[in-house]
C-alpha cells in the first residue's frame, strides 16, 4: 500500500475546512496545511487535524504557495486537495481502494472532478479528469534494447474516484484582478490562461472587467504569436468592451475578425445584443437563433443555449408574439436546468 500526504493551501476557510478534512483525513498518511494569511479560525480548525501546519506569505502566486506546502511533504505520494472539495461515501471507498492497489510505477493519478456547473465556475462541463495524486519522487528509467532513452513522460493514471467541488461563492473577483494586475504589469499570457481569462469574463464578468480587460484583449489580437483560437477569444471580449463603451465602428471591427473565423456563439448573442439595443428586433432574431443553432460556444457554453433562447424570447415578446416567447423562454428553462 502507498503512504499519501495530503497537501492544501488556505485562507479564510472556516466555514468549509473542516467538512473536507472529515471526509480525506483517515485515507492519507500526513496533512500538510500552508495558510496564506487567514484572518478567521481557519488555522485553529486545521490544527484540530494536524501539526504540519505552516505559514506563507502571500506573493499573488498560487504556484509558489503550492510547490512550498509539496516541499513539505514526506510521503510517497502527494494529494493536493482545495478546501472546497468533499469525497462522498462511494469515493471515500474507490480513495481508499486505490491506495491499497496503485501500481508504485504510476506517477500522476487523475480523478474526476464533478460538480463545476452548479457554482458559476470557468469550466463549461460538469465533469472532468485533473491530475490529482503525484508521485513526490520520480524514478527515471532507461527504455529501448537500443537507441536507449530515459523515458520522461509521467506514467498517468485515469481512476473513477469523483471529487466533488462544492465552493462557498463565486472566485471570480479574486481571478479577475489578479489577471487585471498581471496584464497591465505587461506580463504575457500564455495560451491556458489567456483562454482562462477570456472564459471568466464571459461565464461571470461584470460590465466594467470587460473594460478593464479590453486594451489587453485588443493587443492579443495583434499578437502575431497568437494562434487562431486566441484571436477569436480575444476578438470576442474586445467586441464585448466596445458594445459597452458604445464604440461602434471598434465593436463591429472585433465582431467580423471572429466571423471571418467560422464565427461563434459569443459573438452571434454580442450581435444580438447590439441589435436589440438599436430595436432591430428581425436582425437581432436571426442573431440569436444563429448562436442557438448554427454556431458552438468557445467560451461560454450558456452562449449556445439558455443566452441566445432568452434573447429570442425577448425578441418575439417586443414583436408582440407571446405565443413564441414563451416557447423559447421555455427551451431556455430547460438548458438552464441542464447547465448549459
Amino acid at each position: 500500500m502507498i503512504t499519501i500526504s495530503l497537501c492544501m493551501i488556505v485562507k479564510n476557510e472556516e466555514k468549509i475546512l473542516a467538512r473536507c478534512l472529515d471526509s480525506i483525513a483517515d485515507l492519507v498518511d500526513e496533512i500538510i496545511i500552508v495558510d496564506t494569511g487567514s484572518t478567521d479560525d481557519t488555522k485553529k480548525i486545521a490544527a484540530g487535524y494536524t501539526d504540519r501546519l505552516y505559514d506563507f506569505t502571500w506573493i499573488g502566486d498560487f504556484a509558489a504557495a503550492r510547490n512550498f506546502a509539496f516541499s513539505k511533504a514526506e510521503m510517497e505520494y502527494i494529494y493536493s486537495a482545495d478546501a472546497d472539495e468533499v469525497l462522498d461515501g462511494q469515493n471515500r471507498e474507490a480513495f481508499r481502494r486505490l491506495k491499497e492497489t496503485l501500481l508504485p510505477e504510476i506517477d500522476i493519478v487523475q480523478m474526476y472532478y464533478t460538480n463545476q456547473l452548479s457554482f458559476g465556475t470557468i469550466y463549461n462541463f460538469d465533469r472532468e479528469l485533473r491530475p490529482k495524486l503525484f508521485k513526490r519522487l520520480r524514478t527515471f528509467r532507461w527504455q529501448g534494447a537500443i537507441h536507449e532513452q530515459v523515458g520522461l513522460m509521467p506514467v498517468i493514471y485515469d481512476s473513477e474516484v469523483e471529487i466533488c467541488h462544492m465552493p462557498e461563492d463565486n472566485h471570480k473577483d479574486r481571478d479577475l484582478a489578479a489577471f487585471a494586475r498581471m496584464t497591465q504589469d505587461g506580463v504575457r499570457l500564455d495560451k491556458r490562461l489567456h483562454t482562462i481569462y477570456a472564459r471568466e469574463l464571459f461565464i461571470s464578468g461584470e460590465d466594467q472587467d470587460f473594460v478593464q480587460a479590453g486594451p489587453f484583449f485588443e493587443s492579443a489580437c495583434l499578437d502575431t504569436e497568437r494562434d487562431v483560437d486566441e484571436i477569436k477569444e480575444a476578438s470576442c471580449v474586445a467586441a464585448r468592451a466596445a458594445r459597452i463603451t458604445g464604440d461602434i465602428t471598434k465593436f463591429f471591427k472585433y465582431a467580423m475578425k471572429v466571423t471571418a473565423c467560422d464565427g461563434c456563439a459569443e459573438i452571434c448573442c454580442e450581435l444580438g445584443a447590439y441589435y436589440v439595443g438599436i430595436e432591430d428586433i428581425d436582425e437581432a432574431v436571426v442573431w440569436y437563433y444563429n448562436a442557438a443553432y448554427e454556431t458552438e460556444s468557445i467560451l461560454n457554453v450558456r452562449c449556445s443555449g439558455e443566452i441566445p433562447l432568452r434573447g429570442l424570447a425577448q425578441c418575439y415578446r417586443m414583436l408582440g408574439d407571446e405565443a413564441q416567447a414563451a416557447e423559447y423562454e421555455r427551451l431556455a428553462g430547460e438548458r438552464a436546468a441542464a447547465g448549459n
